[in-house]
């Protein structure tokens, strides 16, 4: 078992190559390219997401793995979860492999079959700074449930190595060149969304209130207000605004509040850098009420 820790941000498909050069720029030669292919299973009555968890298994060139995570916690605005990982002989589920894992008591592991696909090319690099190593990643391609899809456009960073504030020193720095938007939404809780059986929920992951605002923004890019308790993030937004004590932090949580109570689509707005300066806000703690 293993440790993750990463930042995934969402960008428009019109910056790709921007952010590809970008990468190749700043990790240099090391820059690796290869198409992902991902099967995530489940039981019909979603045991494994009932349990924050996600199983998959993925084809990279001739290499099958097979990978259990679990959804963990946030942490500064980045994703902590644990994770198991096994290569595999050919592209089929091994249920044995389970048997150490803590889905091996929670969940009949029987009834596992394919829910969504996660398909994409991926380009990734390190990069290095005084912080430590982060690995980039962008992820382009689809996600797909059945004959539904939707687009797959995102770049994460993973620390390898040093401390923490590696990831926020590269998330800035991509920040200055191109729109972004800081996104809790897992690829996994995206393609459970798609299958029309799930719809990720904003308000149980934490009581901290910049915690809960950040997963409230992701739910709502995915599945506008519906997804959402409204009254639950006015309240989130108004306790962060009574307590801010910056204009300029205080001036963007007032934005939000605007376009949340005209209720904008957020696909117009998720990308307006107003939204990523109060997301690192949040992160950092200067924005917390």
């Amino acid at each position: 078992m293993a440790e993750e820790l990463e930042i995934k941000l969402t960008l428009p498909m019109s910056c790709v190559d921007g952010v590809s050069r970008w990468l190749e720029q700043k990790a240099g030669e090391g820059v690796v390219s290869r198409l992902l292919i991902n099967r995530y299973y489940d039981t019909p009555s979603l045991e494994l997401n009932g349990q924050r968890a996600a199983l998959r298994v993925r084809q990279a060139g001739n290499r099958f793995i097979q990978t259990l995570k679990t959804q963990g916690e946030f942490v500064n605005g980045a994703h902590r979860r644990e994770e198991w990982e096994w290569d595999l002989p050919r592209d089929q589920l091994e249920i044995g492999l389970l048997a150490e894992t803590p889905l091996a008591t929670a969940v009949d592991l029987t009834q596992l079959a394919v829910v969504f696909e996660t398909n994409f090319k991926r380009l990734a690099g390190n990069l290095e700074s005084d912080a430590g190593m982060a690995e980039c990643a962008l992820d382009v391609g689809v996600v797909r449930s059945g004959v539904q899809e939707i687009a797959l456009c995102e770049v994460e960073f993973e620390l390898k190595s040093g401390r923490s504030e590696a990831l926020l020193d590269w998330t800035r720095q991509l920040a200055l060149e191109y729109p972004l938007f800081l996104n809790l939404v897992s690829k996994a809780e995206q393609g459970y969304w798609l299958s029309g059986r799930y719809t990720p929920v904003s308000d149980d992951l934490s009581a901290d209130q910049a915690t809960g605002l950040l997963k409230a923004l992701s739910v709502l890019w995915l599945a506008g207000y519906d997804g959402i308790d409204r009254s639950a993030i006015a309240a989130m937004v108004s306790a962060l605004i009574a307590g801010s004590t910056d204009p300029a932090i205080k001036g963007d949580l007032e934005w939000l509040q605007g376009k949340l109570v005209a209720q904008e689509p957020p696909l117009d707005w998720v990308f307006d850098p107003e939204l990523l300066r109060l997301q690192l806000a949040l992160i950092d703690g200067s924005a917390r009420a």
